[in-house]
C-alpha cells in the first residue's frame, strides 16, 4: 500500500488563515501596524497635550507633574521586563488582548485623576502598556513572522507609530477644547478598545509554526552563520537564545547601552526644544515646524534602514544613526535662525528613525525568535528608562547655567561611545545546546 503524500504546510491551515490567498505574515504586519498606532495614547506626544489642561484645573505645579511623569516612566521600564516573559509564556494574542483592554482601563483611570498618587499611578500604567507593552507586542510579532525579510517588515510598522504622532495629538485637541480632558481620556480608551480587540480576537496568531508554515513564506533554507543582517540557520530557529544565555554574551550588554543614546538625549532635546530655542533667539514658531519636519524625516530612514538592515551587517547601521545623533547635536549648538533649526529636526528625525528600525531589527537577528520577547523586555526596559531619565539632566544645566550649550558638548561623548559599542557588538555565537542540535542536522 502506497504512503499517503505528505501534506504541504498551506495544506494544514485551517480558520481565517486557510482562506487567506497569501502569506499570513501580512496580516499579522497589518495587525502590528495597528498595535503601534494604538500605543499613542501612551507616547509623550500625546500625555504633553493634556498637560496644560489638567494643571490649570488641578492647580498643581509642571515641576510635580513632570516628576510624576519620570517616577512612572521608570516605574514602567521596571514592568515592561515581566511583558517580556509573559509575551514569550502565552504569546501575543493573548498578550495584545489583554494589554489592549487593561490600557484603556488605564486611559478610563487618567480621566479621575484628582491626586498626585492618582496621577503617578495613571502615568506608570499608560508609560508600561502603551510606549512600552503595545510597541513591544507589535515589533515581537514581526519579528517572530519574518526572518529573511525581517528589516523592511519592520520598517513597514513605522506607519502605524507615525500615523499616531500625526493623527492622536490633533484628536486630544479637539477632544479637549470640545468634551474637556477628562472626556478625552475617555474617548481615548474607546479608541484603543475598538482597534486592539478585535485585532487580538480574530487576527492575530502566536507564530506561522503554530498555523503550520513558516517565517516569510519561505522553505527551510540552511544558510551560512556570518553577519549580515539575515539570521545564522540555527539562530533563526524557533530555539534561539534563552535571555540567560543571551546576558551571558558580551554583545547583548553592547547592543543595550548602544541603543540608549536616542532614546535619552533625543527624548530630552524635544522636551526642552522652545526653551532651547529660546536661548538660540529662534522664536516659538520654529519649534512647531521643526518637530513637524522631524515625523517624516523619521519615517523615511526608518524605510531606509529597514531595507538596509536586510543587506548589511546591522551593527554598522547602529554606529550609523549613533553618527547621526551626534552631528544633529554639533549642528544643534550652531542654531541661530529657523532655517538651521528646521535642518537640526530633519537630522534628530532621521537619526531616531533609523535607531528605531535598527534597533528593533537587530535583537532577534542576534538572539533568535523563541524568547524574544523577554530579551526585548530589558531592551525596551533600558529605552524607556533612558527616555525617562533624558530631560532631566539637560532641565538641571539649563537651571544653573541658563543654557544648555555644555550639557550638549558633555553628552557629545554619549553618542560617539554608543557607536564604538555598536561596532564592537558582533553577532554571538549560538548557544551550545543549537550548536549540537545544529551538528545533528548537517
Amino acid at each position: 500500500m502506497a504512503s499517503p503524500t505528505p501534506k504541504s504546510p498551506r495544506s494544514r491551515l485551517s480558520g481565517l488563515p486557510s482562506r487567506i490567498p497569501f502569506f499570513y505574515g501580512w496580516v499579522i504586519l497589518a495587525s502590528a501596524t495597528l498595535g503601534m498606532f494604538a500605543s499613542g495614547p501612551g507616547q509623550t506626544f500625546s500625555a504633553s497635550v493634556f498637560l496644560d489642561p489638567m494643571l490649570e484645573e488641578l492647580g498643581w505645579s509642571r515641576t510635580m507633574a513632570s516628576g510624576l511623569y519620570t517616577a512612572g516612566s521608570l516605574t514602567a521600564a521596571v514592568l515592561v521586563v515581566f511583558v517580556g516573559r509573559l509575551l514569550d509564556k502565552y504569546g501575543a494574542r493573548v498578550m495584545m488582548a489583554v494589554v489592549g483592554t487593561v490600557f484603556g482601563i488605564a486611559l478610563v483611570w487618567m480621566s479621575t485623576v484628582n491626586h498626585p498618587i492618582q496621577l503617578y499611578i495613571g502615568y506608570a500604567a499608560i508609560r508600561t502598556l502603551g510606549q512600552g507593552s503595545m510597541v513591544l507586542i507589535s515589533t515581537t510579532m514581526v519579528a517572530m513572522w519574518f526572518v529573511r525579510m525581517r528589516g523592511r517588515a519592520t520598517a513597514l510598522t513605522a506607519l502605524g507609530s507615525a500615523g499616531g504622532q500625526i493623527s492622536f495629538p490633533l484628536l486630544i485637541h479637539f477632544f479637549v477644547d470640545d468634551f474637556g480632558w477628562r472626556w478625552a481620556w475617555i474617548a481615548l480608551a474607546i479608541i484603543v478598545w475598538v482597534i486592539v480587540l478585535p485585532v487580538a480576537v480574530f487576527l492575530i496568531r502566536r507564530s506561522p509554526e503554530s498555523i503550520g508554515v513558516l517565517p516569510d513564506g519561505d522553505r527551510p533554507v540552511a544558510t551560512t552563520p556570518s553577519e549580515p543582517g539575515a539570521v545564522s540557520a540555527t539562530v533563526a530557529s524557533s530555539e534561539g537564545f534563552t535571555l540567560k544565555q543571551a546576558m551571558h554574551t558580551r554583545s547583548f550588554w553592547l547592543l543595550l547601552y548602544a541603543g540608549s543614546s536616542q532614546s535619552l538625549i533625543g527624548t530630552a532635546l524635544v522636551f526642552h526644544l522652545i526653551s532651547f530655542f529660546e536661548t538660540r533667539g529662534v522664536g516659538d514658531g520654529a519649534a512647531a515646524v521643526t518637530l513637524s519636519i522631524m515625523a517624516p524625516l523619521a519615517l523615511s530612514s526608518m524605510f531606509i534602514s529597514g531595507y538596509l538592515s536586510d543587506k548589511i551587517p546591522n551593527r554598522y547601521l547602529l554606529a550609523v544613526s549613533q553618527m547621526g545623533l551626534a552631528i544633529a547635536m554639533l549642528w544643534a549648538l550652531t542654531i541661530d535662525a529657523n532655517w538651521q533649526a528646521y535642518v537640526f529636526g530633519g537630522l534628530l528625525g532621521f537619526s531616531a528613525g533609523f535607531t528605531m528600525t535598527t534597533t528593533a531589527v537587530i535583537w532577534p537577528n542576534y538572539y533568535g525568535r523563541a524568547h524574544i520577547g523577554s530579551i526585548r523586555g530589558i531592551a525596551t526596559a533600558g529605552m524607556v528608562a533612558a527616555a525617562a531619565l533624558g530631560p532631566l539632566p539637560f532641565g538641571i544645566a539649563f537651571d544653573l547655567a541658563g543654557s544648555y550649550s555644555t550639557v550638549i558638548l558633555v553628552f557629545l561623548v554619549m553618542p560617539i561611545t554608543c557607536a564604538i559599542a555598536a561596532l564592537l557588538a558582533h553577532p554571538p555565537a549560538a548557544p551550545v545546546s543549537e550548536l549540537a542540535v545544529g551538528s545533528r542536522i548537517e
